[in-house]
């Protein structure tokens, strides 16, 4: 299947960043997790088929650092919070004031923060966001900075292999990536409970989906889900896509 067109938008200091679009009707607006693209993450994986299916307007955005977007070397590119900068650029880019939005993991944490910078969607669906890791985001990623700063000597068959692997697919540059890890800012729990915005919280059963129920039950209206596999696998599988379609019906 062709991938939709390529498109672009100016996020935070005048960066072209790449998105894509699929469907009529209603918007949702979909940010991927670290490592991977929105095209691998929502369109290849079906859930943005479903969503289509059911009546949606899919944008699926590259965030910096990721896919189609730019991946450039210097730290004063990926300034603290960038990603939400971006990622509200694309919302006021679309002129989008009736919409969902929806992700996983990174893309779920940025969405935490648009939310909590003054993002109005209709609903809003986060996975894989854990729970510390927005209390406290500054310096995360350790296994993910594992695997950029040993590329080429991880144990056949481990999952740091496994995940230089993927990586190696969809062209991931480790310098962009290791300076996109630096981004990320802490969410007080404060923030978290003013957040009024119907929330979808879903969690991989082997994914510490404690942190799942703890983050529902922070938010003021949120509804937990939990899908099968670990954190990756969870991100892939039928049961989080007809979630997100029942969530955004």
């Amino acid at each position: 299947m062709t991938d939709p067109e390529l498109r672009h938008f100016t996020g935070q200091g005048g960066m072209q960043l790449a998105y894509r679009e699929v469907g009529e009707g209603r918007p949702v607006l979909l940010l991927h997790g670290f490592f991977t693209t929105g095209t691998v993450a929502w369109l290849r994986s079906g859930h943005a088929a479903r969503l289509v299916e059911s009546g949606h307007r899919v944008v699926v955005p590259d965030m910096r650092g990721h896919g189609d977007s730019p991946k450039p070397h210097d730290a004063a590119s990926y300034p603290p919070d960038v990603l939400t900068d971006d990622a509200l650029a694309l919302v006021a880019h679309l002129g989008l004031t009736d919409y969902d939005l929806g992700g996983y993991s990174l893309g779920a944490r940025t969405i935490v923060r648009m939310l909590v910078r003054g993002a109005s969607p209709r609903r809003a669906a986060v996975g894989g966001a854990g729970f510390d890791q927005l209390l406290h985001a500054a310096g995360r990623g350790t296994s993910f900075r594992h695997v950029l700063d040993h590329l080429g000597n991880h144990e056949w068959g481990s999952r740091d292999w496994l995940m230089e692997g993927f990586l190696r697919k969809v062209k991931g540059d480790p310098v962009a990536l290791r300076h996109v890890l630096e981004t990320p800012v802490d969410t007080s729990r404060e923030q978290l409970a003013s957040i009024a915005t119907p929330t979808l919280v879903i969690s991989g059963a082997d994914d510490e989906p404690e942190a799942g129920r703890e983050l529902a039950a922070t938010l003021r209206r949120a509804t937990f889900v939990e899908v099968p596999g670990d954190h990756v696998g969870a991100s892939s599988t039928p049961e989080l896509g007809q979630a997100l379609t029942d969530w955004f019906a």
